[in-house]
């Protein structure tokens, strides 16, 4: 286990070793780079306006989706830090664009399932092949773009980006994350009074349970509280102020939506799409926090888990650099800082929530020796202020860990 001095020294180590390879690119290049996060929606884009396709195009539209997670698996680090003077009109003009292509696929969700019949067994055999698409494309989307770019707008103080941000949302049922992880997940990052935050040892599976109605009913107690009354009951009216319940029927709206003007089945496919993207949510929540706790009251980068993978800093909206967005969370998404002594995720985001999803074991395996490598989470030193053992999962304080897979962090 590694000593104060140690770990000071590994940072600088660090620091050194990546020296010359952090200076700012130009502005210009900045921008051009952060226009990767244009893939993925455009893609999806092309594929309802060519639609609707036989079956196997279908299956062969979610190639672009493979490709995009094997070039990301491959990308080289980037340790580049931002010019100070790096603008914001244009990063914020792509905002604004990616936001509009979003809700136009959204739409166009509606209109193209509603193109589908399942009358007969060829239409049959092709619903079910658009379903799969739908799922690995739009669904991909709809997590990976829209909620990705929601979570940069909600974070404006803009009120027009802020409803930017909750529409978005809106579009995949969980516009609650406005208000908990704004006001919830960001103060209370690494401790038990966040549902956000991954324990060391819970398993994905067991991580998404648990956090997708605790943070509803948090974000729900947040707003009464803001409202003026924690106690407030549905039929008060103040409760029409209450962003969370607005929210809730905005989304019933949306839904009886697509149901009138598009029909039954292309709601049940906008809901799909809309679990799916969810899911690819909470398990980026999951890789972002797993095993760590916050020791005192700021939130330092350690606290986070980042990655240094290019390709995921340019498709997705700077989503990489997590860390610094917690240690200042106002800080524009273009504007991201590289911090060397945070904890890495064993790929990018594209591998590591794959990974997390269908390999868990292996993966908190991977992130455990990271950890224990870093002197971070269970494995941080007493000289370095301990991490809570009421952070660790229930299940290594009892040494129950599911299949022996997990090290006990006191094997450190």
């Amino acid at each position: 286990m590694q000593t104060a001095d140690a770990h000071e020294a590994q940072v600088a180590q660090v620091a050194q070793d990546l020296q010359g390879t952090t200076q700012p690119m130009s502005n210009a290049r900045a921008f051009t780079l952060h226009l990767w996060a244009f893939v993925l929606p455009l893609i999806t884009l092309a594929f309802w306006l060519t639609g609707p396709h036989a079956w196997w195009s279908s299956l062969l539209w979610t190639m672009p989706v493979w490709i995009l997670i094997y070039i990301d698996n491959r990308a080289p680090r980037d340790f580049r830090q931002p010019r100070e003077d790096i603008p914001s009109w244009p990063f914020n003009l792509q905002l604004y664009l990616l936001f509009a292509i979003q809700i136009a696929n959204h739409v166009l969700l509606g209109y193209g399932i509603s193109q589908l019949s399942v009358s007969n067994f060829h239409g049959f055999v092709q619903t079910l092949a658009t379903l799969v698409a739908v799922l690995v494309v739009p669904g991909t989307t709809a997590g990976y773009s829209g909620i990705v770019l929601a979570h940069e707008l909600v974070h404006r103080r803009n009120p027009i980006e802020f409803l930017m941000g909750r529409i978005l949302l809106m579009g995949v049922l969980y516009e609650q994350f406005a208000t908990e992880h704004v006001r919830g997940h960001h103060p209370r990052i690494g401790t038990l009074e966040d549902p956000a935050t991954a324990r060391f040892g819970e398993t994905q599976k067991e991580f998404v349970r648990r956090t997708i109605p605790a943070q509803f009913r948090s974000a729900w107690r947040l707003e009464k509280v803001r409202l003026g009354d924690p106690k407030m009951k549905l039929p008060d009216p103040r409760m029409l102020r209450h962003r969370v319940f607005q929210g809730v029927v905005a989304e019933l709206a949306i839904i009886a939506a697509y149901a009138v003007f598009f029909g039954p089945l292309a709601m049940v496919f906008f809901l799909l799409q809309a679990r799916t993207a969810v899911t690819l949510l909470e398990t980026v929540n999951y890789i972002e926090h797993w095993g760590l706790s916050r020791v005192g009251k700021k939130v330092v980068s350690i606290d986070s888990w980042d990655t240094d993978n290019w390709f995921t800093l340019y498709t997705l909206v700077g989503l990489s650099r997590h860390a610094d967005h917690h240690a200042q969370a106002s800080r524009e998404f273009q504007k991201l800082r590289f911090f060397p002594e945070t904890a890495k995720m064993p790929a990018g985001y594209y591998g590591t929530v794959l990974l997390a999803m269908l390999d868990n074991g292996r993966y908190m395996a991977l992130a455990t020796a990271e950890l224990k490598r870093k002197g971070l989470g269970p494995f941080r030193n007493d000289e370095v202020k301990p991490q809570p053992r009421s952070h660790i999962h229930p299940s290594l304080l009892t040494g129950q860990s599911d299949g022996g897979s997990m090290p006990s962090p006191s094997a450190a």
